[in-house]
């Protein structure tokens, strides 16, 4: 059962990373945020995003929030495998 849950759980975290790298590419391509599926993205990813893009700056007109929020899911990730297996 905890295994199943894990696994979820990874899976899920997974998938949102994507969604925030494509998120990220919709926003090097002008007008692409105002499609339906650059909005759809932007509800999910954005509420998330905006929390890294308030504390780091840009540097150089380039945000590095989206890496940040990367490599935190990343770590939430190898700690929830980590607590999986130390249960």
């Amino acid at each position: 059962m905890i295994s199943f849950i894990v696994w979820a759980i990874t899976k899920l975290l997974n998938l949102y990373g994507f969604l925030i790298v494509v998120w990220c590419l919709l926003t090097w391509f002008p007008g692409a945020l105002r499609t339906q599926l650059g909005e759809f993205l932007s509800r999910l990813v954005e509420p998330y995003l905006d929390f890294f893009q308030r504390v780091i700056p840009p540097l150089g007109g380039i945000s590095f929030a989206p890496v940040v929020a990367l490599l935190v899911l990343w770590f939430v990730q190898l700690g929830v495998t980590g607590l999986a297996s130390w249960l």
